[in-house]
């Protein structure tokens, strides 16, 4: 077997296990991107793979091109409706919180490692940012359904904090190795990581959402056209000394919040290329490391990413939250424990390598263990973490598969999939629901036979519907199809509680009719003015609060309305 084939060989061999061990982790819980990094340490030259590589600046190569797509792959799955309830929070823990989380893991490594002040914060800012890939991965991944403003925070966070990392560290490096001069060249650079890369994003999305509107090809080549325009949009904006990071994610932000129509062509394609770069990116980095000189550091790593995890990612956020918005502390311990480390820091710890400074080797086998113990201890116990804070929220009832028609080029009908499951449509005449405008049941199948979708038609358990609508109407469909709609109104109920109020009811009326006694100054307030006054914030979906022996709970909201507020008997059990 020649060279060739048996890189082949190795490659395929080692994709095939990283995609059969996702099985493993969905039974075991072990998050996935700890499991890609295993497999690449076993199969270097220190484990039963004996694969030699030691080449950085290929591994740069790569990681750079992976983060690329993977965060072109979240911009384009982020909703522009996440923004206006976690842009702003996400900001500050991009910035102000990577400086904060930076500087106090780098005092505790001065220490711990006996370092100079230069490298040990040269080693808090490597991995003092939180990770795309981690991030999207594990949130996506984990089944979770947190409320809007936690789940947009720490999506947003996890896009747009790089650039501040990067910064950071090559700021570092540069006045260590004396290539800056001082403060005045820091904040030039600064300035232009963010302002290029932010002008260059968006204007390139806007210029790319306009060339797939105006030119035909074949769905295939779409996926490929913006992977291309993605990549040199990365290369143009890192030439002009801006972040490529954040100026391919708000490209990716633009395009996904276009609703054209070829993206029912480009975005299944990319779920693929995510996973291939995460598979890629981490086997490449697992293969980088020498177990034998990552285990020598076990112990002072082991105290930084302890206090990375305990004491500077908690304090970062209360710094940067706190003293400028409405987050309860339920929803500041879960931000704070999705600090994810992943594979932006052990990207990072390549810089100090390439840039020759002696203690680069340590640093990176220290970066490396801070991710490692950061993926287990705060990946792997997410679902139970955001359980035990009540951050999550009820799933919502959804169809099984939507797809565009391709009709119009913006604003196109789509075909919502869903399956008879509940009794309360079982036996219904189609002509007996009632639809929104312009959304019809285009096919009824029954088994493998197709009915005919006719008015008469009556429907059944197990029945699988075929629905023409567009995006706008999907809320309704959901809630006359979206799966078991008993069971989903039982949780509904168990988490919002027996009675939705309209948030116009008056305050004093409500009280009166539960038996409550409320105060003066509240007794005029409409529902809707009386959750604005407690919540955390802009109201989204799930934020609650206890008054007069009540649990209060944001049921449903459209826009900046509060629409309706579930009420609850106080459980101290949860509470």
């Amino acid at each position: 077997m020649n060279n060739i084939e048996h890189l082949f060989l190795l490659s395929g061999v080692l994709l095939c296990l990283s995609v059969l061990a996702t099985l493993l982790s969905a039974r075991s819980g072990i998050p996935i991107l700890l499991i890609f990094l295993c497999i690449g340490m076993l199969a270097g030259e220190s484990g039963p793979g004996g694969i030699e590589f030691e080449s950085y600046s290929l591994a740069y190569g790569i990681g750079n091109l992976a983060l690329a797509i993977i965060l072109l792959d979240g911009g384009m799955r982020t909703r522009m409706e996440t923004f206006r309830v976690g842009l702003r929070p996400a900001l500050s823990l991009a910035i102000l919180g990577v400086v904060i989380t930076s500087g106090i893991t780098g005092l505790l490594a001065v220490y711990i490692l006996d370092l100079s002040w230069l490298h040990g914060l040269l080693l808090g800012a490597i991995v003092g940012s939180t990770d795309a890939a981690a991030v999207f991965s594990l949130l996506s991944g984990k089944g979770m359904h947190l409320n809007q403003r936690v789940g947009a925070s720490l999506e947003i966070e996890s896009g747009t904090n790089d650039p501040m990392a990067i910064f950071l560290t090559l700021t570092l490096i540069a006045l260590i190795t004396g290539e800056m001069d001082g403060a005045g060249d820091a904040l030039l650079f600064l300035l232009t990581q963010f302002g290029v890369g932010a002008v260059a994003g968006l204007l390139g999305g806007i210029l790319l959402v306009q060339l797939i509107k105006r030119v035909e090809l074949a769905s295939g080549l779409y996926p490929i056209l913006v992977t291309g325009f993605g990549l040199s949009l990365f290369a143009l904006t890192a030439s002009l000394a801006g972040s490529g990071f954040l100026a391919v994610y708000l490209a990716g932000l633009v395009l996904g919040n276009a609703r054209l129509r070829h993206m029912e062509a480009i975005l299944p394609v990319y779920d693929g290329l995510a996973w291939l770069s995460q598979i890629g990116l981490f086997l490449v980095l697992g293969l980088l490391i020498s177990p034998s000189d990552m285990w020598a550091m076990a112990i002072p790593a082991s105290l930084i990413a302890l206090a990375l995890i305990f004491v500077a990612r908690p304090l970062a956020v209360l710094a940067s939250l706190v003293p400028f918005f409405r987050f309860n502390l339920r929803e500041l311990g879960f931000i704070s424990w999705v600090g994810l480390r992943g594979a932006v820091p052990i990207v990072l710890a390549i810089f100090p390598l390439m840039a020759g400074i002696p203690e680069g080797s340590m640093l990176f086998n220290v970066a490396f263990f801070v991710v490692l113990i950061s993926l287990l201890v705060q990946g792997s116990s997410l679902p139970k973490v955001a359980r035990l804070l009540d951050v999550e929220v009820p799933p919502e009832p959804a169809p099984r598969r939507r797809s565009m028609l391709g009709i119009f080029p913006e604003d196109d009908f789509e075909m919502f999939l869903y399956t008879v499951d509940s009794e309360s449509i079982d036996g219904v005449v189609v002509r007996q629901l009632t639809f929104p405008p312009h959304c019809r049941v285009a096919a009824v199948f029954r088994g493998e036979n197709l009915l005919p979708a006719s008015g008469s038609t009556r429907l059944a358990m197990h029945d699988t519907l075929c629905v023409i609508g567009r995006s706008n109407h999907l809320k309704t469909l959901n809630n006359m199809f979206g799966g078991d709609l008993d069971a989903a109104r039982s949780k509904a109920r168990a988490f919002f509680g027996d009675f939705i109020l309209d948030a116009g009811a008056r305050m004093g009326d409500v009280a009166l009719m539960y038996g409550v006694d409320v105060d003066e100054s509240e007794a005029e307030l409409t529902l809707g003015e009386f959750m604005l006054k407690h919540n955390s914030g802009h109201p989204v979906v799930g934020d609650h609060f206890i008054r007069y022996d009540m649990v209060w709970t944001v049921a449903d909201v459209d826009g900046d309305r509060v629409l309706k507020v579930g009420l609850r008997e106080h459980e101290l059990d949860r509470h």
